[in-house]
């Protein structure tokens, strides 16, 4: 039925909504998008370069970003203080210290005495500025329960002893005894006594990622322990003169190793003996790495295993071997590989210390975007969800995270203390920038603890208040026909947060594509769409959130086996709120003609108090909705609920009848936008 309930009220202007709000529309279906980044960096560019840089308070990917024993991510010290070192005094002081820090190495420390490693403590970042941080002649140890630690951007080197296998000096680069939450990132490790890096005694969760691993008898170690449970991510690293431990890997629990560059260097005197070594009870997935002139470049023991994808190998001789099962890294976190053919160019120009970390121009580079994301190096992460995990817990001002142009295949979730950020994709379109995943309901979880059911199905989920996506493609690519034995609901997109703005977006999936919630029943969740696309074919614009879809399209798809029938709204709205209003918009796609519902009430739970709402107006409707446009749901009848059209237009439109409630021009009075966002005025960020 309509909603006959509202008494007359003092009418506030309509026209206030469109105050800083960036309509690009002259006319619903003919979308285009004006990127208003650079505005807002500019407006806010003299607060942001007092705020701490973007590579201050980066965080890890990979092992090292999973939630695990006690830590949330692996973040380093950006709860603390930044401080500037060029002592080995001061860097020892910092480092040990159980306050969190960000210390940033500017010059050349040499250790004292030669094979010294500062034994650094939690909650630390140390980064070295631009290409001048160099720790000489020792490194750094990483004790049993020391966690959450980030060591970046320097180059640590020449601890050598003249003694080309060393047994007596152990004089490593980086050496963590069980620790856990460790990211090691953008380093140039070369030329020590022992090991490069040496990952032992149970240390895990960690993400070593572009660094560059040269002249040295031994590369890279994991393991030493009889316990698999190490979980180590490896990626884009450059590994070249090196003769063995590529890495080695022994009893790793799970080893995920992509993107990275094993080079056999012609014409010097170091020669490798193998390349990636999977040992003991190793697990270890090997994709999209490129070996050059390697001997042996990968081989296992019999008890190991190896799953190879993707890798590509030149000139390279003796053992290459797999086999085994092992497990699917995106069951723990996303991410979307490089093409093996551009690896080594990828590496010989992205690994290694970058003059943008740790420096003034990092800062205004900074302060200029915010927060970059790009899977290339050029960012400050190469993951949206790393992105989100530096912002600091409730944030009192807009956080801009900028992704550039690519798809990232990961899961990405903005949780309800992390409010005012905005994920922006940089691309000149908003099909540049890609966010894509793809769970289902009856997906089950990888622990083994059921399956995701609907809302945990969303490849991005806002759970934090005043969130905005601009500019991007938001994805849910669960593949229907290929699991049709499994609960399909595939959610792209979950709000369950207030004020939240998606403009210049689209919103892609099949059943349930994008569910406007709100954080519990009771609560208010206010949703402005525009200048955008949602996609879809089952109750796929659906919640109990107070919704506005505006001048945006609406694009309904067949399902997989090529029929067509579909529902586009099923709102589930408490009876003293609004629910789902479209306005202003276009609804097309390619489909049968009367195949389409408008909606139907979903009564969630069973719940009869609910009094789900969705209104219609000022809309272009395609051939493909019904004469009849609503429905009843899981014996709930629609025409006890809240539905009704307001001068529609097009092929699928029709004249008011019982079956097709229209309001009168009083009535749509009161179900304006405005009406819908109550005090809130959405605003570009």
């Amino acid at each position: 039925m309509t909603d006959t309930r509202s008494t007359p009220r003092h009418r506030r202007r309509k026209s206030a909504l469109a105050a800083g709000v960036p309509l690009a529309l002259t006319a619903a279906g003919a979308l285009a998008y004006s990127p208003v980044f650079a505005d807002a960096a500019e407006s806010t560019a003299a607060a942001a370069t007092a705020a701490a840089p973007a590579w201050a308070t980066a965080a890890a990917d990979g092992f090292a970003s999973v939630n695990a024993l006690g830590q949330n991510g692996t973040y380093g010290g950006r709860d603390g203080q930044i401080v500037t070192v060029k002592t080995l005094a001061d860097l020892e002081k910092y480092a040990t210290a159980a306050e969190p820090y960000v210390i940033v190495v500017a010059g050349t420390i040499t250790m004292d005495p030669v094979g010294k490693e500062i034994k650094v403590q939690s909650d630390k970042t140390i980064v070295g500025s631009g290409t001048s941080g160099h720790i000489v002649g020792g490194g750094f140890f990483l004790g049993a329960g020391v966690h959450n630690v980030i060591i970046r951007n320097l180059t640590i080197r020449d601890a050598y002893q003249g003694v080309w296998n060393d047994k007596e000096h152990d004089f490593d680069g980086i050496q963590m005894d069980g620790a856990h939450h460790v990211w090691i990132d953008h380093n140039d490790l070369r030329h020590m006594a022992d090991g490069l890096i040496d990952v032992r005694k149970d240390s895990t969760y960690v993400t070593v990622s572009w660094n560059k691993l040269s002249q040295d008898n031994k590369a890279f170690g994991i393991g030493w322990t009889d316990n698999v449970v190490t979980d180590i991510t490896i990626h884009h690293n450059w590994i070249r003169e090196t003769e063995q431990r590529n890495p080695s890997t022994d009893n790793a629990a799970h080893a995920h190793l992509y993107n990275n560059f094993l080079e056999d260097v012609a014409g010097t005197d170091i020669k490798s003996s193998y390349g990636n070594y999977s040992r003991g009870a190793t697990r270890m997935v090997l994709e999209n790495s490129y070996f050059q002139g390697i001997n042996n470049p990968v081989i296992k023991d019999s008890t190991a295993t190896i799953v190879q994808k993707g890798n590509t190998f030149v000139g390279t001789t003796g053992r290459n071997e797999s086999g085994g099962t092992a497990f699917d890294p995106k069951s723990y976190y996303g991410y979307t590989p490089d093409a093996t053919a551009d690896v080594p160019s990828l590496l010989k120009s992205g690994a290694g210390p970058r003059s943008s970390i740790g420096t003034r121009a990092g800062t205004l580079a900074a302060a200029a975007t915010t927060l970059t994301v790009a899977k290339d190096g050029s960012g400050q992460y190469s993951t949206v969800q790393a992105a989100v995990n530096a912002v600091p817990a409730n944030n009192a001002s807009r956080v801009v995270i900028a992704v550039k142009p690519g798809t990232y295949r990961e899961l990405v979730k903005v949780p309800a203390n992390k409010p005012h950020v905005t994920i922006q994709g940089t691309g000149g379109s908003r099909k540049d920038t890609v966010i894509v995943y793809n769970n289902a309901s009856g997906t089950q979880k990888p622990d083994g603890s059921g399956t995701y059911g609907t809302g945990g199905s969303a490849t991005v989920a806002v759970e934090a208040d005043d969130f905005q996506a601009r500019n991007l493609t938001i994805s849910n690519d669960f593949d229907e026909a290929a699991h049709t034995d499994i609960a399909q609901q595939a959610v792209a997109l979950r709000t369950a947060a207030d004020k939240v703005l998606l403009d210049g977006v689209i919103v892609l999936g099949d059943q349930d594509t994008l569910l406007v919630d709100t954080a519990v029943k009771d609560r208010l969740g206010r949703v402005y769409m525009t200048n955008s696309y949602v996609v879809g074919n089952v109750d796929f614009i659906f919640g109990r959130a107070t919704a506005v879809i505006d001048k945006s399209v609406i694009t309904l798809k067949k399902r997989y086996n090529g029929t067509s029938a579909g529902y586009i709204t099923a709102p589930s709205t408490a009876a003293d709120r609004k629910g789902i209003l479209i306005a202003n918009s276009t609804v097309n796609g390619d489909v049968s003609a009367a195949s389409f519902y408008l909606g139907r009430p979903w009564h969630a739970g069973g719940d009869a108090t609910l009094d789900p709402q969705t209104t219609v107006r000022n809309t272009s409707l395609s051939a493909a909705i019904k004469s009849t446009p609503w429905t009843d749901m899981s014996g709930f009848s629609w025409k006890a609920d809240r539905f009704a059209e307001y001068k529609n237009t097009g092929a699928g439109s029709g004249a008011a009848s019982s079956e097709r409630p229209q309001l009168t021009d009083a009535q749509a009075a009161d179900q304006e936008v405005a009406d819908w966002l109550g005090d809130w005025t959405p605003t570009a960020s």
